[in-house]
Formats: structure tokens, C-alpha cells, sequence
């Protein structure tokens, strides 16, 4: 019995270090001359990277502009989808540009948690040719919260949001495997909790109670690290992790804050 036990849990582990590519990234891949259909305008990106990867994103335009959103979105499915989400904020009277993470939709390159961040500094420094700092919010949704906080930590955006964010990736894994070293066997760390304390800007967090992907707990903890004049936690009592919309407490909380 105790050599099955050490079986299964070598084999676990083995599947984690392996497999996590899969496990934590779920995209959909689009043919190159997929045509997207929106109901606002926009212009289609195509970023060819330092490495010779090519990030497609989308940057809609508002008639009269209040600003814009630099979104980076979770981890399943590909612009099709995403960029319909983000178009609420284009309803609200703000550009946005929302890229697709490499192997999504028609985005190409090789997958590293560096990569993340170089290709998001990237749409970073594409977006200041036309904007100015004070002009740029961030929005990060789960995955892409990591993401979001780095590149805050490195700039000068006017505001943070984040949607369902977790401390780290490591925070996730332990709350999912408790009995395995996850330190040692991720290789994307994410690390959101080191990243936030060098951000300047103020910070918007919206988290679902009911959140059965990234633990409420994981995205509250992040409060306890930051001044209290910096931090706005808004809470979602009964939210999940794809629902926050259909939540008045988040509707009312982002046309508060983008008005």
C-alpha cells in the first residue's frame, strides 16, 4: 500500500511538472485570414517580437474617447470570443487593445512566462506612440492579472483592475495540490504578490465569493499587502469566476470608476 501511495504521488507530480502547459493554458487556434466581426470598430494587430513571434490583437476605437484599456484576458479561447467581452468597455466610451496571448487564435511563438511580459510591454509601448500614461488603464481578468500587475510595476498607467486575480500562481497550486511541492514543479510562477508592491497607481481588485477557479482568499490576500488609501477590494458576494458581470456590485463599480 505505502509504494502505491509514493506511486500516485510521483505520479501527480510528474503530471504537474509535465503537463502544465495544459493545464494552465487553454487556447483555441484560428485559421490566419479568420475575419473577426465586432460591433464597434477596430483595427487588427499583428506585433512581430524580438524572437520572431507574431502577437494579433485588437484595438477598438471609441467615437470620442475617454481614455484606453490595455486588457489582458484569461486563459481560455481566443479573440473571437475576448474581444466581445472587452467591447463592454468600449461601450463606455474608452479605446481598448486586447492582444492574444502566443499559440492563441493567430498568435504564434513559443510559450514562457518572460514572454508574457516582453510581448505586454510590447502593446505597452505601442500604445504611448498615441497615448500618454495618464491616458492607459490596465485591466487584467484571472490570468491575465499577472500579467496586468507586472506591467504596472514597470509603467506608469493611471489604474490597475483587476478581475479575479490570485496572490500567485504557486497560491492556486497550493490550494489545489497541498501535498506536493508546487514551488519546485511550476515553471510560470506568476507572481502577482512581488509585482504589486512596486506599483505606483491605484489599485481596483473585483472578486466573486462563490469563485471556483481562483479561491477568493488568493485574490483578497493582496489587500493585506498594499497601503489601504491605494486598494479598492470589491467584493462580489456570490460572484464566480466567469459571472461578475451579471452582478450589479461590479456593473456599479466600473462605470463608477471609468465615468
Amino acid at each position: 500500500m505505502l509504494l502505491v501511495i509514493v506511486a500516485l504521488y510521483i505520479m501527480i507530480g510528474a503530471s504537474l511538472y509535465f503537463l502544465q502547459e495544459k493545464i494552465l493554458f487553454m487556447p483555441t487556434v484560428l485559421p490566419q485570414d479568420f475575419q473577426y466581426e465586432f460591433n464597434h470598430p477596430f483595427e487588427e494587430l499583428f506585433f512581430k517580437t524580438d524572437d520572431h513571434a507574431v502577437i494579433n490583437a485588437i484595438h477598438f476605437k471609441a467615437e470620442n474617447p475617454k481614455g484606453v484599456i490595455l486588457y489582458f484576458h484569461g486563459n481560455a479561447g481566443d479573440l473571437s470570443r475576448w474581444g466581445t467581452i472587452a467591447e463592454f468597455f468600449v461601450h463606455m466610451d474608452y479605446d481598448v487593445l486586447i492582444m492574444d496571448y502566443r499559440t492563441y487564435g493567430k498568435s504564434t511563438g513559443k510559450l514562457s512566462e518572460a514572454a508574457f511580459y516582453n510581448d505586454a510591454q510590447y502593446c505597452y509601448d505601442y500604445l504611448k506612440e498615441n497615448y500618454s500614461d495618464s491616458e492607459i488603464a490596465l485591466y487584467g481578468r484571472s490570468l491575465g492579472t499577472g500579467i496586468a500587475t507586472y506591467l504596472a510595476s514597470k509603467n506608469k498607467a493611471k489604474l490597475l483592475i483587476l478581475e479575479t486575480p490570485y496572490y500567485s500562481m504557486v497560491d492556486v497550486a497550493k490550494s489545489r495540490f497541498p501535498f506536493l511541492p508546487v514551488e519546485k514543479l511550476l515553471q510560470y510562477k506568476f507572481p502577482t504578490n512581488e509585482f504589486i508592491t512596486s506599483v505606483r497607481c491605484p489599485i481596483v481588485i473585483f472578486h466573486g465569493t462563490d469563485d471556483g477557479v481562483v479561491p477568493y482568499e488568493s485574490g483578497k490576500k493582496l489587500v493585506d499587502i498594499l497601503p489601504k488609501s491605494q486598494v479598492t477590494f470589491i467584493e462580489i458576494e456570490g460572484g464566480g469566476h466567469n459571472d461578475l458581470i451579471e452582478f450589479e456590485a461590479y456593473r456599479t463599480g466600473i462605470q463608477e470608476l471609468l465615468r
